[in-house]
């Protein structure tokens, strides 16, 4: 009898071990609201502002200077000075952020699409080749070889064209165009713009099943597709050779979605650095609305999940749009601002 106790035991510690954490429903105080900003940190922010209003349209909103200590605690930087201008395009927002103080390293001169450092935005267009005219003429450092339509065998994705390119800092991005059926009705309407608004960030993971426990079960985002893509059209897109790759798509009940990108072949990207801080230009931070923060800040300390933000950080002013927050990691090392208002 004794054995078998021990046995039930064990396999009672074992289950806890692997089973998932329940899905969390939208009214728990953890679960996420919308994903309300994309952020990435430039080197000079004057020449960023002029390349996303001058060539991708989108319109500042704000622009403020920050320092103090509840800055320092949130984004894990001692000193810090940064400038932060928040633009938008259609109704998404893009937050661009040069740390004056302490100045931080540029993007690996060989980083590729399949590193799991790698984050884009994806700006929906109404016209895939007046967008790529446009960037042509502006001389915007391509990364696929040219617009690429993914074929008619892949039903999820059939259809849609896409083109990677990079900002002046290296930062990749994407221009998308989505056939009648595919993607937010919004990208279909007609209103004479040809960018329209950003769709979603992706990322690239190491494991998807390791990142739907934590953005679909700990945060509560919602699985609204999967695809698996491969092919020429793929690889030229990506600008990796042999490019296989398990996409799944993940919607906050408003604002841009987030889409993981795993590799299943090649599988030699490298990880996230380990010492990567918010000043250097391979730091991306997706901002997401939560209604109680030290709830869900209390919840993932106990999970163990990896911080940025020594704590919670109040910053009572609201310069940045909210009151109170911080930065934690996700499975592959990517930044998530998680805010209330």
């Amino acid at each position: 009898m004794a054995i078998v106790r021990r046995r039930f035991l064990s396999l009672l510690l074992l289950s806890a071990l692997w089973w998932p954490a329940p899905v969390l429903p939208q009214e728990s105080p953890s679960a996420v609201q919308a994903v309300a900003a994309v952020g990435l940190t430039v080197s000079d922010i004057e020449r960023a502002v002029d390349f996303y209003s001058g060539v991708l349209d989108f319109q500042k909103v704000s622009d403020v200077e920050v320092a103090g200590e509840a800055y320092d605690r949130l984004q894990g930087l001692f000193g810090l000075r940064m400038r932060v201008v928040r633009l938008r395009l259609g109704t998404e927002d893009l937050v661009l952020t040069e740390y004056l103080t302490p100045r931080g390293r540029p993007i690996p001169p060989d980083s590729r699409s399949n590193d799991r450092w790698f984050q884009h935005i994806a700006i929906a267009v109404a016209d895939m080749d007046a967008a790529y005219a446009r960037l042509r003429e502006r001389k915007v450092r391509p990364v696929s070889t040219a617009p690429q339509r993914l074929p008619d065998w892949n039903k999820a994705a059939a259809g849609i064209r896409a083109f990677y390119f990079q900002d002046p800092d290296g930062h990749n991005l994407e221009i998308i165009t989505f056939p009648p059926g595919k993607g937010d009705p919004r990208w279909q309407r007609p209103g004479g713009q040809l960018f329209l608004g950003i769709d979603h960030t992706a990322i690239v993971v190491a494991d998807t099943e390791a990142s739907l426990g934590f953005y679909r079960d700990r945060l509560g985002l919602r699985l609204a597709g999967e695809s698996e893509n491969y092919g020429t059209e793929q690889e030229h897109l990506n600008h990796v050779f042999g490019a296989r790759l398990r996409i799944s798509s993940l919607r906050p009940p408003k604002g841009p979605g987030i889409e993981f990108l795993e590799y299943l072949t090649p599988r030699d990207g490298r990880p996230f650095p380990e010492d990567e801080r918010a000043n250097d230009l391979v730091h991306w931070q997706t901002t997401l609305v939560v209604p109680d923060a030290q709830a869900l800040s209390d919840r993932l300390r106990a999970d163990r999940v990896r911080f940025v933000s020594p704590q919670l950080s109040d910053l009572g002013e609201r310069h940045l749009g909210f009151r109170r927050g911080f930065l934690v990691r996700d499975p592959d090392g990517h930044v998530l601002q998680i805010v209330e208002r």
